[in-house]
């Protein structure tokens, strides 16, 4: 595979800017492309490869530099897509090859291969769970695009993304899901902005990108007694079901966290684990409901309390979106077995036992605890969301008196 390197040239004359340019090498030979910009010597480290401001530059200079740095980034990504493109060809190339479809307007930037371009950074310095909220908006938004494949990034504006919206409302995408794709993509392109590679024309700015109030579910402990003793044959959604009650057996304790327990975290009689979601340590005493699942369901090839993750295999976030996707649509089989008139999945265990906490009048604080809640305050709000008995009482009580 070819390398780039960014070089400066600094000039013959004393106190005068002197040039960059980009270097190719590929095999044993070696190009250079002009690129225009100037710089002064001490605007540039060798060391990094890259533009340096010093804190006595005035304002006027550091926009410059700010957009230099911008069209640096942007050239090199063009220069990795052009040998991108040379490698899937399948065929010996040279860096004149490079050099040519560089120059040619054949290749230009565009917004998905800019996406893809964050999306390895992002999985390279470990941020896999941003990378994978990141993928599943540009997946989105590459179906949106269809036979247009791409678009460059400088044509991204507030009436393509009001034609993206329309779209997924066409499609039956629900409001908060159409939100979450618009929030990542905006991320995505802001990257692209503070790094200089386009203008800021806030094309996000007349889409929906807020977070409207979803209606929580949760279940009475007799449904939840209905779900553990209902008969199955298929093993799939006895796994399932098994994986729900451990859940509502360890506190409402969250799927990701569920998937990602070890071995090593149940020390004498107690489960200890940090919240994926906030970090928090919480402790978990053992009882013997769990050890019954865990006796059933033990490996001896694994590190992980259950045989969701497989630890030889790569990505292993992705290898949990799989599998709570397949869990999902097991439990959602099962509640339409019991005749459940809204979709179980697997946080209505969480939402269950929270709401069964509080009809057996466990205090907030100690609620808040088994939850792993920052605070009680966010618990009010959860547990507010989940229970409108008293409203719905209330409101029975008015249309009586009519």
């Amino acid at each position: 595979m070819a390398t780039v390197q960014v070089k400066f040239r600094p000039s013959s004359i004393i106190h005068k800017e002197g040039s960059l340019h980009y270097r190719l090498i590929h095999l044993r030979k070696v190009r250079n492309i002009r690129t225009g910009y100037k710089l002064f010597p001490d605007e540039w480290s060798e060391v990094l490869g890259e533009i340096q401001v010093s804190a006595g530059t005035c304002w006027e200079r550091q926009r410059y530099l700010a957009i230099l740095s911008g069209r640096i980034r942007a050239d090199l990504i063009k220069l990795q897509r052009c040998i991108s493109h040379l490698e899937q060809q399948h065929i010996t190339y040279t860096v004149d090859h490079i050099v040519q479809l560089y120059t040619s307007c054949d290749v230009e930037l565009t917004f998905l291969y800019y996406g893809k371009v964050v999306l390895a950074q992002l999985e390279e310095i470990g941020k896999t769970r941003t990378a994978e909220t990141y993928r599943k908006a540009l997946n989105s938004f590459e179906h949106f695009l269809h036979d247009q494949s791409d678009v460059p990034i400088y044509d991204v504006d507030a009436n393509l993304m009001v034609k993206y919206e329309v779209w997924l409302k066409a499609e039956g995408v629900c409001p908060n899901t159409s939100s979450f794709y618009m929030r990542n993509l905006r991320a995505i392109y802001n990257r692209a902005v503070q790094q200089g590679i386009t203008l800021q024309k806030y094309p996000f700015k007349q889409v929906y990108t807020g977070i409207s109030k979803t209606m929580k579910r949760a279940v009475s402990l007799s449904v939840i007694r209905q779900i553990r003793d209902l008969h199955l044959s298929d093993e799939s959604l006895i796994f399932s079901r098994d994986l729900f009650m451990f859940s509502f057996y360890t506190r409402g304790m969250s799927f990701v966290d569920i998937a990602f327990l070890k071995k090593k975290d149940l020390q004498h009689g107690f489960l200890v684990y940090r919240r994926n979601k906030t970090g928090q340590q919480l402790l978990v005493k053992w009882e013997k409901p769990m050890q019954d699942l865990i006796d059933k369901y033990t490996s001896p090839s694994t590190p992980y309390l259950l045989p969701i993750l497989e630890n030889n295999m790569p990505n292993v976030w992705h290898q949990y979106q799989n599998f709570i996707h397949r869990v999902n649509r097991h439990l959602k089989k099962i509640g339409w077995m019991i005749g459940l008139g809204f979709p179980l999945t697997t946080y209505v265990a969480r939402h269950a036992w929270a709401s069964i906490a509080q009809s057996r009048c466990i205090s907030l604080a100690v609620i808040s605890e088994a939850l792993g809640h920052e605070s009680e305050k966010t618990t009010k709000i959860y547990l507010s969301s989940l229970d409108t008995t008293r409203v719905d009482n209330a409101n029975r009580l008015i249309l009586e008196l009519l």
